[in-house]
């Protein structure tokens, strides 16, 4: 039977090789840790294992869905896609080399590139999304769903677009033309969406020659789709707007926001430049908050209520982690 004991100092071996002494610059394991130390070090593992297996699970979801998208409706109806899954269909529809195959063999110089420009814990999560898809592609008997060329492009593209979100979100990859872009981006004045464009346009060029136009325009519904789901998937159901507040009525604004919104606020300490009044110099405070689209409305409407002539500016921002960009449990009450 084994006891609490043993169980407790294999526990912390575990933290000790897996957290603490990776941290050390000596390279020896004797060193002695308090158990402050050790507690950290297993708070520490405890979330390391809580994010892997967050992203296995969606990297798992993502190649399910994106070989649902390649099987189940573009492959059985030679249709393609942008990126190098475009290329990957294109080139099985000229040689009817297995999708699988090409898949892998078209994705490893993305994966070498991956390595330099990111790292290694990207590209082994890659090479492990990009095995799972090609397996899940050559091995599941995904149904074919319909015929009609409209869902064909459009479901399609969202089931692979979905796919390749989520394998995003678990930290990897299952096309390689994002890594490509990043490269390319570092090392000209184009922005990475612009180097997809122009990599997908050189792909659509070339079905349009070698196959035919409409599976072409057909491949850009796809590829629309495609790129619509995987923003959805990366930015999530609500879009957050930053909303930064300047105004001469700071504190009543903030109070509002903190406790009849409920909504977190940040206050920083400004200085006036030139404004209607002149060039008068003053300090002042600058209110921001970060709120849903959702919410822009009914903040707008009670900044005006206390100052109509303060300004506003917003901006969208991709996403929020941690904070209180969720509304507050309780309720202020006044003294």
């Amino acid at each position: 039977m084994i006891r609490k004991s043993q169980i407790n100092s294999l526990w912390t071996r575990v933290i000790i090789r897996a957290v603490l002494n990776p941290k050390s610059k000596s390279k020896k394991t004797t060193k002695t840790y308090s158990k402050y130390d050790i507690a950290k070090g297993g708070y520490e593992l405890k979330l390391l294992i809580r994010s892997a297996v967050e992203d296995i699970f969606l990297i798992a979801v993502g190649i399910l869905s994106a070989g649902f998208g390649l099987k189940g409706f573009l492959l059985a109806n030679k249709f393609i896609d942008g990126g190098a899954t475009g290329i990957s269909l294109l080139v099985n529809d000229m040689t009817n080399i297995p999708l699988s195959i090409l898949l892998i063999l078209i994705n490893i110089p993305f994966i070498f590139l991956g390595y330099k420009v990111i790292g290694k814990r990207f590209a082994v999560k890659t090479i492990i999304s990009i095995l799972g898809l090609a397996i899940a592609v050559a091995y599941i008997p995904y149904p074919e769903i319909t015929h009609d060329k409209l869902l064909i492009a459009m479901f399609g593209g969202f089931f692979l677009g979905a796919g390749i979100g989520l394998s995003v979100r678990g930290g990897a990859v299952i096309d390689g033309t994002e890594i490509l872009a990043i490269s390319l981006s570092r090392r000209s004045g184009l922005s990475i969406g612009d180097i997809i464009l122009i990599v997908n346009i050189i792909i659509f060029s070339f079905a349009a020659y070698l196959i035919s136009v409409e599976i072409a325009l057909y491949a850009i519904l796809t590829y629309l789709a495609a790129s619509k789901t995987v923003d959805f998937i990366l930015e999530g159901i609500e879009e957050y707007t930053g909303v930064t507040i300047i105004s001469m009525k700071a504190n009543a604004i903030r109070d509002m926001i903190a406790y009849q919104l409920n909504q977190g606020v940040t206050v920083y300490k400004g200085e006036r430049g030139f404004g209607k009044s002149g060039d008068k110099k003053a300090d002042m405070k600058i209110i921001y908050t970060v709120v849903t689209r959702l919410e822009v409305s009914s903040l707008k409407e009670e900044i005006h209520k206390i100052d109509p002539h303060a300004f506003i500016v917003m901006s969208s921002v991709k996403d929020a982690v941690g904070g209180m960009t969720k509304k507050r449990r309780y309720k202020h009450e006044e003294g």
